[in-house]
């Protein structure tokens, strides 16, 4: 058996993107807080975003108008009140942002002023940007001020295994917690815990997403008795570059709102047998567009081209993914790009009310790992990073308000007694894959009741074979996130087959469209 230790911090924060960073750096500097990520510090979703944050600075924009685009693009299905809580706050949390030191693009038109653009599903330009990276900036920015605040303890290449409950009631302690550098795991206890894992897109075989966003967060609510919601909504990003040494690298919303093209492969523009707001319709409709348009002509991508603009005009707006893309051989400035749509963002979650917690006490999920009712169907772009912000905030204030009350927790270590060492791990590695293709072909852009149902069929076995193997052998990294992807792929199609109309990111050809504002949420419970 491996040496357990024991670890007891006031509030445990698993996640280091845009919601755990901010967290982090909105309690107070006494509280002793524990910040857990599985690779290094900025490594997540956050460090790859390339859009923005969205908020009202146009004096042309209002915050009404805000909402109005955030609930039309989520079907009529996002909770209005969620919205507004959501858009009021986003123009103090981009001054937050400054204020700690992130650096957005000013507008070089009117001095002082920020530049605006524009993205799939807004009305108005609204999106606050640092160049076209983002959350590169944001991410650098928060991570060296944790690293210099005395009350955060780092733990990189800590892969969170499960959530401990009290025995004696229902409520949140802590987390076990697999060290990947030395395999060992520990036990880590706190009075708060926070998920700020990210999402679950790398359940499909072609993601946006870095590999570390296997739905940890999710399936550990999951299993400690939390209810999920709305996981059949997983949005996939219309332009993702089809080449084969970039599987994963995204072409930014903000290339289509500054007048981005898409073509088929003889060059012609599509777009307006599908949306009448053409590049500028919301992302669902974009990448159905993108996936008919494949079938229908039996190619392997289509292209986005912004070559008709000036040169100097690409290199300024998007100067990283001109570099980027040249390193592929490929010049944004004078050819289009071959793209196709991936998996790149988890609509649903765990869910949460408007401080963040879950439906277990002590455990709160701010962030992508949440549903807080804000995206329904479909997230607006640039949404995102802006809920990240607003519900870190929120939680911050909600577990400083809690008693101070002292003690001390008393938590079982880790038991391996009953485990041996595997001699193989063909499992882990086939059914991962295997796992991966099903999503991708069953529970991908396009849906079909035999489709879910083959999905749901055959997952239940991938499920069984890896509780099986989990309960026989030592653990390591692969297993655990295998373990994750799963529960979260089985909850996804089963959100999926409850699903009785289409809505939003959710298409079933055996189904008609819903009428709008009459679909509720789907919720799983334990």
């Amino acid at each position: 058996m491996s040496k357990t230790q024991h670890y007891q911090y006031d509030v445990i924060i698993i996640g280091s993107g845009a919601a755990g960073l901010s967290l982090a750096l909105q309690l107070p500097e006494h509280t002793r807080i524990a910040l857990i990520c599985k690779d290094t510090l900025t490594e997540g979703s956050t460090y790859y975003a390339q859009g923005g944050v969205a908020a009202v600075f146009d004096k042309n924009d209002s915050v009404e108008a805000h909402k109005e685009d955030t609930l039309i693009t989520g079907d009529h299905l996002s909770q209005p009140e969620v919205v507004s809580f959501v858009v009021e706050q986003a123009v103090s949390c981009i001054e937050w942002l400054q204020r700690e030191g992130v650096m957005f693009t000013e507008d070089t038109a009117e001095k002082g002023h920020l530049h605006l653009t524009q993205e799939a599903g807004h009305s108005h330009r609204r999106v606050v940007h640092a160049a076209d990276a983002t959350g590169r900036a944001v991410s650098t920015t928060l991570a060296q001020l944790v690293k210099n605040r005395q009350n955060i303890d780092l733990f990189s290449h800590h892969l969170a295994i499960d959530l401990i409950k009290d025995k004696n009631a229902p409520r949140c302690i802590g987390a076990y917690v697999y060290n990947t550098i030395n395999n060992q795991t520990h036990t880590f206890a706190a009075k708060a815990v926070v998920l700020a894992t990210g999402g679950a897109s790398r359940v499909y075989l072609y993601s946006t997403n870095p590999s570390v966003s296997s739905g940890d967060g999710i399936a550990m609510a999951w299993r400690a008795g939390c209810r999920v919601a709305n996981l059949e909504f997983n949005q996939f990003h219309p332009t993702c570059l089809y080449h084969p040494h970039a599987h994963s690298l995204l072409l930014t919303e903000a290339i289509r709102g500054e007048g981005g093209v898409l073509r088929l492969p003889n060059g012609e523009p599509f777009l307006d047998k599908f949306d009448s707001r053409l590049e500028l319709a919301p992302r669902d409709i974009v990448a159905r567009a993108i996936d008919h348009e494949m079938k229908r002509l039996g190619c392997a991508h289509v292209y986005l081209d912004i070559s008709h603009k000036p040169a100097a005009f690409i290199r300024k707006s998007f100067p990283n993914l001109y570099q980027r893309c040249l390193e592929l051989g490929l010049d944004m400035t004078r050819q289009a790009l071959p793209v196709v749509p991936a998996a790149h963002y988890t609509c649903g979650g765990v869910m949460t009310d408007l401080h963040g917690q879950t439906d277990l006490p002590g455990l709160y999920a701010i962030g992508e790992v949440a549903h807080t009712g804000l995206h329904g169907a479909n997230r607006m772009a640039s949404n995102s990073l802006l809920e990240c912000l607003v519900f870190a905030r929120a939680a911050a204030r909600h577990i400083i308000a809690q008693p101070n009350v002292q003690e001390t927790m008393t938590i079982a270590s880790w038991d391996e007694s009953q485990v041996s060492v595997a001699h193989e791990n063909i499992m882990i590695s086939h059914n991962w894959e295997e796992l991966r293709r099903i999503m991708w072909n069953y529970v991908g852009i396009v849906r079909s009741h035999q489709r879910l149902k083959q999905a749901h069929d055959r997952i239940a076995i991938l499920k069984q074979e890896v509780h099986d193997y989990y309960a026989r052998f030592y653990i390591h990294p692969d297993l655990i996130e295998l373990r994750n992807l799963v529960t979260v792929a089985d909850l996804m199609v089963r959100c999926a087959m409850s699903r009785k109309e289409n809505l939003g990111l959710h298409y079933n050809i055996d189904l008609v469209d819903a009428r709008k504002g009459d679909a509720g949420d789907t919720i799983l419970r334990p």
